[in-house]
């Protein structure tokens, strides 16, 4: 007896078959891109270092990683951070060495330069990032350690402070001013460069720049702080700094201080001596080498004083004379909203004697609007001053600007943002009922989980994000919306270019 195959069976065999084809397409749509972080062959990172195979400075660094879920296209860069990446450093990937093992499709290996301007510190991580934005975990150096130190050697050998000079005397009750030489060779030409004072061998606490201010005698020298990395050889002569009997050097400021900075220049008089070396906020002035010195700008000055048995240095934080004026009822630091036919109210403060006043809209002087306030309807770029007519000639300005609000008012919460000063989508944008007055706590975090934004009183107007947030990829933050009395609600926002 002949059986007939049913409807039913050809069905199931056809499903049978159809998902043994489409179940491979399916996982591999659902698999999930993974970095994993491969232990890497370095505790720490002394770039620029020469040696034999790279005579002008060793600077070639491997990185070994293993990969999950992406395509045999994707590409990879590196990223380091000294601040758990809210600040990011992306290196120059350069060809593999002959020695490296040659990629697989799970095993990668990229190979990094260190920026030449590259500000060292001990504590850098070291992150893999995929072209579409997946970002591994740190990596360990090869002591195991998550953080590690990386410095570039820009400058490797001796160099001077105080032109060479082995010995230094400042009279009593005064001081005496350390500096690096200029002349080259000289670390002065490596701006991002940091240092470490030393007075009797030890370490001066909290003095990095490449001056230092000295008060007590002792035998004196500086050098570059490479941390772990530090050369021995890289540092300043001594220098035996000694105290003296002596009058301290002291500065006057003829136009007082502060300063009417409209009447022109005010003098600087230091105490007199045999040589003088004038600075302002650390920084030497060249030419100034006279026992005075003319300036309209505020700012601190020293001038180092030889007076034959000992030297001091005098200070004066010179400031200009203000009308400590202020602005209420606009923001100077962001667009300043109001309903078409609303009005915005702004006033001026002043100490200013005999003040006169005037309101500009768009350039322009407002006719009539001489007065302290003003009531403002229009939308566009204002401007206010005030001015000081009697004794010195002081004017103040206060910028800002007002626009139209539209109705923002959307229905869902955005979760794609374009930060690109466009006017178009700038900022995050959210239904009027989670804005401020509501009394709903806004909070958004960035792909490793840390807060970059929270608020109780968020604005559509003027929302996240503040600031400029720089990126090559297009990164992807959280956000956690949590209303009184009503369901937390939450969701992802992704920045695009």
């Amino acid at each position: 007896m002949n059986s007939k195959t049913t409807s039913f069976f050809r069905f199931g065999t056809f499903m049978f078959f159809w998902m043994l084809l489409v179940s491979p397409i399916t996982s591999s749509l659902f698999a999930q891109s993974t970095i994993f972080p491969q232990r890497l062959g370095y505790p720490r990172i002394c770039a620029n270092i020469p040696s034999v195979d790279y005579p002008n400075g060793y600077n070639r660094y491997e990185v070994p990683f293993k990969i999950s879920g992406f395509a045999a296209t994707e590409t990879f860069i590196v990223l380091l951070s000294s601040d758990n990446f809210s600040t990011i450093i992306k290196p120059k990937i350069i060809p593999n060495g002959p020695n490296t093992p040659a990629d697989t499709p799970t095993d990668k290996t990229l190979t990094f330069e260190v920026p030449f301007d590259l500000v060292g510190s001990d504590v850098y991580q070291l992150k893999v990032e995929s072209a579409s934005g997946i970002r591994s975990n740190a990596f360990n150096s090869s002591d195991s350690k998550p953080s590690f130190p990386i410095h570039f050697l820009s400058f490797s050998g001796p160099f001077y402070i105080n032109n060479k000079s082995n010995s230094l005397s400042f009279c009593v009750g005064g001081s005496v001013t350390l500096a690096i030489d200029n002349a080259a060779p000289s670390p002065l030409q490596y701006p991002q460069l940091k240092y470490k004072w030393y007075k009797d061998g030890n370490v001066v606490a909290n003095q990095t720049k490449s001056t230092l201010l000295v008060n007590a005698p002792g035998d004196y020298y500086v050098e570059i702080d490479y941390g772990p990395c530090s050369d021995l050889n890289t540092h300043s002569q001594i220098v035996k700094v000694t105290g003296a009997s002596g009058s301290g050097a002291v500065i006057t400021s003829s136009g007082g201080n502060p300063f009417c900075s409209s009447l022109g220049n005010t003098t600087l008089t230091v105490t007199g001596g045999n040589s003088y070396v004038w600075r302002k906020d650390n920084v030497l002035i060249n030419g100034a080498n006279s026992q005075t010195y003319q300036t309209s700008v505020a700012g601190i000055y020293t001038c180092d004083v030889d007076f034959g048995g000992c030297k001091s240095t005098g200070t004066i934080d010179l400031k200009v004379l203000t009308t400590n004026s202020s602005i209420s009822g606009a923001d100077l630091d962001k667009v300043n909203y109001i309903i078409e036919g609303e009005t915005l109210s702004v006033s001026i403060t002043t100490t200013a004697s005999s003040p006169s006043y005037q309101w500009y809209l768009n350039g322009g002087a407002l006719q009539g609007e001489d007065k302290s306030s003003l009531n403002i309807t229009e939308q566009g770029n204002y401007k206010g001053t005030v001015s000081q007519t009697s004794g010195c000639a002081i004017t103040d300005e206060f910028s800002f600007q007002v626009a139209y609000k539209v109705n923002l008012n959307v229905p869902k919460i955005s979760n794609i943002v374009s930060p690109n000063g466009d006017g178009i989508n700038d900022t995050w944008i959210i239904p009027d009922k989670y804005l401020a007055g509501t009394k709903t706590h806004i909070m958004i975090l960035n792909s490793l989980g840390k807060i970059v934004y929270q608020t109780d009183n968020y604005d559509n107007y003027n929302g996240w994000p503040q600031t400029d947030i720089e990126f090559n990829f297009n990164p992807v933050f959280y956000y956690i919306i949590t209303p009184p009395g009503e369901s937390v609600q939450k969701g992802s926002i992704t920045l695009l270019k």
